[in-house]
């Protein structure tokens, strides 16, 4: 009679043999490491199913290629996110400034302040050179994020908390702030420069833009 196995000598699966269910997000994972680390155009398709404990041919049962897991990075990533934030403006029931600052810093937390932040400046940087990757980004992330900010300013405005706007530039003057943070962070923030405190820059941007969008108050 065998003795039984104890749980120090229970043997464990190799890393291949986990479940398959579990490997789409695993590679998903290994390649935003990687796109963000490397860029575009340095991530080998090799590379990404080695990090995900795979073999390439693996990799190749769920992503076409390299364009396609890119989008799929995109969407796995960025679109809850995305999705959390038209829920919040479709039910908040708060004043347009309030609602304006929730949402820069779910965002900030979510995005900014994490890894994905890295794909921003990864478009920014190679955009050009890969302009079907760059379409993408722009037509499933740009675009719904500029038209949630364009929704809380019409908003404030319909409720009279805002005053009239040029709604497109407004939005893109709101959006570049954000950006030089993320891309500051990726960049000049990771070497011996003095550092940018996120809370700080983010309490400054969001105290100029509300101050700077509110109403005048009424005079005599």
């Amino acid at each position: 009679m065998t003795s039984p196995i104890t749980p120090q000598q229970k043997p464990t699966k190799p890393r291949w043999e986990r479940r398959k269910d579990a490997r789409p997000q695993e590679l998903l994972s290994a390649a935003l490491e990687l796109f963000v680390e490397r860029g575009y155009a340095s991530t080998r398709l090799e590379d990404v199913a080695s990090r995900a404990g795979v073999s390439k041919g693996t990799l190749y049962l769920y992503f076409e290629n390299k364009e396609e897991l890119f989008k799929a990075v995109i969407r796995e990533s960025l679109t809850p996110v995305l999705d959390e934030g038209e829920v919040l403006i479709d039910n908040y029931a708060g004043n347009s400034a309030d609602l304006f600052r929730d949402f820069i810093l779910g965002w900030w937390n979510k995005v900014g302040d994490t890894s994905l932040s890295g794909i921003t400046k990864l478009m920014m940087a190679e955009a050009g050179n890969f302009p079907q990757a760059a379409t993408v980004y722009h037509d499933e992330i740009i675009s719904r994020s500029n038209d949630m900010i364009v929704r809380i300013l019409k908003r404030g405005i319909g409720r009279g908390e805002f005053r009239p706007l040029d709604l497109k530039h407004a939005n893109m003057v709101i959006v570049a702030p954000m950006l030089t943070l993320m891309l500051w962070k990726h960049s000049f923030g990771m070497c011996h420069t003095e550092p940018i405190s996120s809370p700080d820059y983010l309490r400054c941007f969001i105290d100029l833009v509300t101050n700077g969008l509110l109403c005048a108050p009424a005079r005599d």
